[in-house]
């Protein structure tokens, strides 16, 4: 069984890369606010603004990337549309936005049990940060929201 990590200090955005594990599949919260949360250790706040996950072979760091490309005008990730949206300056938002990961150690890129187990725990995870957002505000973060925000696609 994979090691169980937890997530991550908040980092500014701007700092992701060096976030650990980074290279890993895994799940991420994304937040908006006027506080510097940066190095603070993550907790369910209602900064949390987009809660995502990835199994791909770029990892975390590479969901994060397009992420990052989509807030800057490309396409590539729904909910960085949606962001764009609200904040369609790029250099206003990603001074307030911070961002915490939980890394998932395997290798997406083979079929052996162990890591296909792993990476269902990766999609599962997510599905739970989900419901813990919920539970404690009552609401999906705004922009896991689809039906209740805008996008521009």
């Amino acid at each position: 069984m994979h090691s169980l990590t937890k997530f991550s200090v908040w980092s500014q955005w701007s700092l992701r890369e060096q976030l650990p594990g980074i290279e890993f599949p895994g799940i991420y919260c994304i937040a908006i606010s006027e506080d510097n949360f940066s190095g603070h250790d993550f907790d369910w706040s209602e900064n949390i603004n987009y809660i995502g996950m990835t199994n791909s072979t770029s990892g975390l760091k590479g969901r994060l990337k397009q992420f990052d490309n989509t807030l800057k005008g490309k396409t590539g990730h729904g909910g960085a549309d949606r962001f764009r949206y609200d904040y369609p300056n790029y250099d206003q938002l990603v001074s307030k936005l911070f961002v915490s990961v939980k890394y998932f150690r395997c290798d997406v890129r083979t079929n052996s049990p162990s890591d296909l187990l792993v990476m269902g725990d990766v999609a599962k995870h997510e599905f739970e940060c989900f419901a813990k957002f919920n539970k404690k505000y009552i609401i999906d973060a705004r922009y896991n929201d689809k039906q209740n925000t805008k996008n521009l696609v």
